[in-house]
């Protein structure tokens, strides 16, 4: 099991991002805190404002294994909540098991 000084073992993000690298960021990121990130590729804020773009740099910034990056064929924000229109289950789906397993290798 991993520790770090924030208290956090690892970070789930849906569908959203900061960039680190803003004047206004909380960065840095606290070291080997490991995270997932999730979003669709299309999402029009997610992908469309700049989140992908720093969520990707961030990813490539980071050590072997301490960070992923997973995007999802589509254009729906929010598409991981099921009470919403905007719900996408087959893609919520493959979200779900990709915590699972992150959440049991931390």
């Amino acid at each position: 099991m991993r520790t770090a000084a924030s208290g956090a073992l690892g970070v789930v993000l849906l569908e959203s991002f900061v960039d680190l690298d803003a004047e206004w960021s909380f960065g840095p990121w606290p070291t080997a805190v490991p995270v997932q990130i999730h979003g669709m590729d299309n999402d029009p804020f997610f992908a469309r404002e700049g989140d992908l773009e720093a969520a990707e740099r961030f990813v490539n910034d980071q050590g072997e294994g301490l960070a992923e990056l997973f995007t999802y064929p589509g254009d729906k924000h929010l598409f991981t909540d099921s009470s919403l229109p905007s719900h996408d289950p087959q893609a919520r789906a493959l979200v779900m098991e990709r915590i699972k397993k992150f959440l049991a290798d931390i």
